[in-house]
């Protein structure tokens, strides 16, 4: 018995749908891993989760918001970035397994879209921050946080939130690709920390030293954590910098530069895979 292989499409259009049925083949894979593995992705969950209550109830009571205001409030838009900065480490993880495991190489030698593995794999982690989101959302809820903007504006900071999202799984899709032992995806993990607290996700940073603070308000999540406060209309910092006064426009330039920087990393690292 013979195996026919099917001729990759020519044109254009059935190029696309080609390309769009192979990634969603790939999302529904890791979508399984959902149901096969809860345990990983309710871990994923809880972790933002403990971080904000113990902000919330243990630290801040300790905490000043400058010009007055909840520190809840004004701590509940920084967890939903650092959320989507914790994001990058699982993606990380993930593409890392695949390829060490031997996964991706057979995905490479299915008569497959190219693009479906990196695309599933985005979707898949798009999809997970969504749900992520969701439960943060929740917990802020209950704790007494609220989004006072309008429902415009409440969708423009998630809009924001998610674009971070997907400029930051490309980042971990190309590192994932070129990690070859726990060591780096530990490396990683390990660096979200420092780099998500050297913001003003959990104080304001006039409050850090000059030098220290300036790198604070540079860094991108800065302004995806002040847009949203902004948009929220919850307590922000109120910072006179350039980088401060233009939070919403940076929120969105960030994100640009990132993906038009790794995107083309990780299809060429992908492309060139051997190993």
């Amino acid at each position: 018995m013979s195996i026919t292989i099917p001729e990759p499409p020519t044109s254009p259009l059935s190029r696309l749908r080609w390309a769009l049925a192979d990634g969603w083949t790939v999302t529904l894979r890791g979508l399984t891993h959902w149901t096969r593995e809860p345990g990983t992705v309710i871990s994923a969950m809880l972790f933002p989760v403990m971080m904000v209550l113990m902000f919330g109830y243990f630290l801040g009571g300790a905490m000043q918001v400058p010009g007055g205001g909840d520190y809840r409030e004004f701590l509940i838009p920084g967890m939903f970035v650092m959320t989507m900065v914790f994001g990058m480490g699982e993606t990380v993880a993930a593409v890392a397994a695949d390829k060490n495991r031997g996964v991706t190489s057979r995905f490479r030698s299915l008569p497959m879209a190219p693009s479906a593995v990196l695309v599933g794999r985005c979707v898949t982690d798009m999809l997970t921050s969504v749900l992520g989101l969701a439960v943060l959302f929740a917990v802020g809820l209950l704790m007494g946080w609220d989004a006072h903007g309008t429902a415009g504006q409440t969708a423009g900071a998630v809009g924001l939130l998610l674009l971070l999202r997907f400029a930051l799984t490309w980042v971990g899709i190309y590192l994932g690709l070129l990690m070859k032992g726990p060591e780096g995806i530990t490396m990683v993990q390990t660096l979200e920390f420092p780099v998500g607290f050297l913001t003003s996700a959990f104080v304001a940073p006039a409050t850090m030293p000059g030098w220290l603070g300036t790198l604070a308000e540079w860094n991108p999540l800065s302004s995806t954590v002040a847009a949203t406060r902004e948009l929220f209309a919850n307590p922000g910092w109120g910072g006179d910098s350039w980088i401060a006064q233009h939070a919403t426009l940076m929120a969105v330039v960030w994100p640009a530069v990132l993906f038009a920087v790794f995107f083309p990393l990780a299809v060429n690292r992908y492309g060139n895979l051997t190993n």
